[in-house]
């Protein structure tokens, strides 16, 4: 059984370390984990290049691109949360007495809450900048959408933070694991 497992690691490995499927499967694995889905992609960029060191740089690009696709794609589920949203209030009529907590529109604004609107509005796009950070940064792209920042610019900052986790995180792990494979 151990032996067969082993043998079944070995083959993975083996597949993920060719270079038509391996970066097919990093882009794979950074889009999703660029989504609310709880993923991450450093070990499998990690993994990658420690099999092919030549693909230090073509794996950090494919990482970069596939993850600022999947923070797209967040920022297009947080504007269409959005719109959903005030389709569903335009077929509703106000309650009589609101939520002691919501504001003229409705909208629940607690402190937090209102802060971090008042911050993302203030900062703009280069706040997604911070879209590599663990926890924060895939509803962030989400809550760009909702706020209906612009789109391309939006993009761009995601792409430049999550290039330079990837960089970072991948130099820095090769420094700690310097050891072959």
């Amino acid at each position: 059984m151990e032996e067969s497992l082993l043998s079944a690691v070995h083959w993975l490995l083996g597949m993920l370390a060719l270079p038509s499927v391996g970066l097919s499967a990093i882009f794979t694995v950074s889009l999703v984990s660029a989504t609310l889905l709880p993923l991450g992609s450093e070990p499998a960029v990690f993994g990658y290049i420690k099999l092919s060191p030549d693909m230090f740089w073509p794996a950090i690009l494919v990482a970069t691109a596939g993850n600022t696709v999947g923070g797209a794609i967040s920022y297009w589920m947080g504007w269409g949360a959005e719109r959903a949203m005030q389709r569903w209030k335009e077929g509703h009529t106000p309650t009589p007495h609101p939520h002691p907590g919501a504001t003229e529109t409705g909208r629940m604004r607690g402190r937090w809450n209102e802060r971090a609107h008042d911050w993302i509005h203030r900062m703009g796009p280069p706040a997604l900048l911070l879209s590599w950070l663990p926890a924060v940064g895939d509803p962030l792209c989400a809550v760009a959408g909702w706020l209906r920042l612009s789109f391309w610019p939006c993009v761009l900052y995601m792409a430049i933070g999550k290039f330079l986790r990837y960089l970072v995180m991948t130099a820095s792990l090769l420094w700690f694991f310097p050891g072959q494979v």
